[in-house]
This record gives structure tokens, sequence and C-alpha cells, in this order.
């Protein structure tokens, strides 16, 4: 595909409950795949969720599934699901995928590059994100 023509995709990343990160690696796996440029903006719990110290640290499931959580958790395991960060590296080695922070919200809870994961390639604003993925399919999660 032509850069001219190349696809691209746009993920505002503003949860970080296991359930919204699995969806969210999915999406990226699937478009990587299938040769469409991602761009990944994490903001908030989004953010948090890639904090260098969270590394190994099982995210919860999201509220909504109420004691179902538990139970959602151990079907995945059992079922083989891999985790969201692996799914993750997959993704970034077979297409380009690309994980910006948000500044702002690095900011605000008062994190550097250096203490996030090293997949983050750099804190920007949410201007360049935006001028980056202008005519990019998006989606917020």
């Amino acid at each position: 595909m032509s850069e001219q023509t190349q696809q691209k995709m746009a993920i505002v990343l503003f949860s970080g409950t296991a359930d919204k990160l699995q969806a969210a690696v999915t999406i990226i796996s699937g478009a990587a795949a299938m040769g469409v440029s991602t761009h990944v903006f994490l903001t908030f719990w989004g953010l948090a969720a890639f904090r260098r110290d969270m590394a190994g640290v099982p995210a919860p499931m999201s509220p909504e599934y109420g004691e179902l959580g538990v139970q959602m958790g151990k079907l995945m395991q059992t079922k083989g699901v891999p985790a969201w960060r692996d799914v993750l590296d997959m993704a970034i080695d077979v297409g380009e995928v690309h994980v910006h922070a948000c500044a702002m919200t690095a900011d605000l809870l008062e994190l550097g590059k250096d203490d996030l994961d090293p997949v983050v390639e750099d804190l920007i604003g949410v201007g360049s994100f935006v001028e980056m993925t202008r005519d990019a399919q998006t989606f917020f999660i």
C-alpha cells in the first residue's frame, strides 16, 4: 500500500481496566496485521496502566462486571487469552503501532517518560496527536 493511501487508525485509551485494555489491544493487533498505521494516545487511567512500576501487575476488571469480574478473569486465563501487554508487543512486532502519552495527563500524574513503559514513544499534546491522526478512523476506549 502506498504512503498516500495507507489507512490510519487512532485509539484514545482512557481506561485502564483489564477488559478495556484487552479490547484496545485486540483492535490494535488486528489493525497491525492488516497494515493499518495505528497511533495510541494514552490518557488518564489508560496512561496509568503504562507506568513502569505497573508492569506485571494485573489490571482490575471494570466495575460493571460486578461479581462476574473474577470469573471473567479466570475464564480468560483458562481459555489461554494472552495478557493485554503481550498482545500489544505482538502488534508492535507485526505492524506500524505508535504509543504516545498525553503530556497533560503525565504532568498531572507527575510522570516523566522514564516513569513509563518503554513502549511509550513520547509525551505529546492533544494537538500533536490530532494532527498526526488527521483522517484516521478513531476509537475512544
